[in-house]
């Protein structure tokens, strides 16, 4: 959001021109707002304001998942998993590739495989044509295959089986959402012995704290990295229907709303 100072005590160190929300708000789809100052961040200076609006929730999430776990986080030549192409597992991509890993991405079709290697993943397995898809994705790890170090893990219940086949022992998985669900048992979903055996770290994660989205900006301003907003950006007074485009799962990356002339 745009935090454009109107009164009471004014901070240059948070409320510049350039300012996003950096706590537990709600109400923010509004064309003005009235926040604690704690709660605002300045934006990365290399981000217009739709873009830079889609990091509170997805990109430090992202950021998260893959670093908010002391020591476990990705380093040059570290191999992580990352799912499908929405806001946090495009960001996972982008702020893996920039911390020197190889990325190996699924999705569902070969168009956005196209934009996810765009994007810099270094391998695409399409979980349609390969139901294994996370023994596919040990296989293309060195030493024989012993498996990725992090898994980036948004689908829960009916994907988490595949992540555990997916990661190395000593490795990470990062369950950040349960976009496949959380129903009863099924024969998808893992047991107590599967996670026992394979010998990682299943770890829950959510947005980030403050801490974590200042360390977020500061790589995005140094590397310049862009978020993805999908091709289709609504209008404010089409919020309703940008909340339907987005239960369709047609996107790629972040949808957004614009809110007055905001770039």
């Amino acid at each position: 959001m745009n935090g454009e100072h109107a009164a009471g005590q004014f901070d240059p160190r948070k409320h510049l021109d350039h300012v996003l929300g950096a706590g537990p708000m709600a109400g923010t789809l509004a064309e003005w707002a009235v926040f604690p100052a704690a709660y605002l961040i300045a934006a990365p200076a290399n981000l217009g304001m739709l873009a830079a609006g889609t990091l509170a929730c997805a990109g430090v999430t992202a950021w998260d998942a893959l670093f908010g776990l002391e020591g476990k986080g990705p380093r040059p030549g570290d191999w992580v998993l990352t799912m499908g192409s929405g806001g946090v597992s495009c960001f996972a991509v982008q702020f893996a590739k920039a911390a020197g890993a190889k990325v190996i991405a699924t999705t569902s079709s070969e168009a956005k495989a196209q934009r996810l290697r765009a994007l810099g993943a270094d391998h695409v397995l399409n979980y349609r044509e390969t139901p294994e898809w996370g023994a596919a994705a040990a296989a293309l790890t060195p030493d024989g295959g012993a498996g990725v170090d992090l898994v980036v893990e948004v689908g829960g219940a009916t994907t988490l089986k595949q992540s555990l086949a997916a990661v190395k022992p000593g490795g990470v998985v990062s369950l950040v959402g349960f976009r496949g669900g959380a129903a009863d048992q099924t024969e998808e979903e893992p047991r107590l012995l599967d996670m026992f055996f394979r010998f990682c770290v299943v770890r829950t994660s959510f947005v980030g704290p403050r801490t974590q989205y200042e360390a977020m900006n500061r790589v995005i301003e140094a590397l310049d990295v862009q978020p993805v907003v999908d091709e289709r950006v609504f209008g404010f007074e089409e919020a309703r229907e940008a909340f339907r485009y987005m239960e369709g799962q047609g996107h790629f990356g972040k949808v957004c709303v614009r809110i007055g002339e905001s770039e």
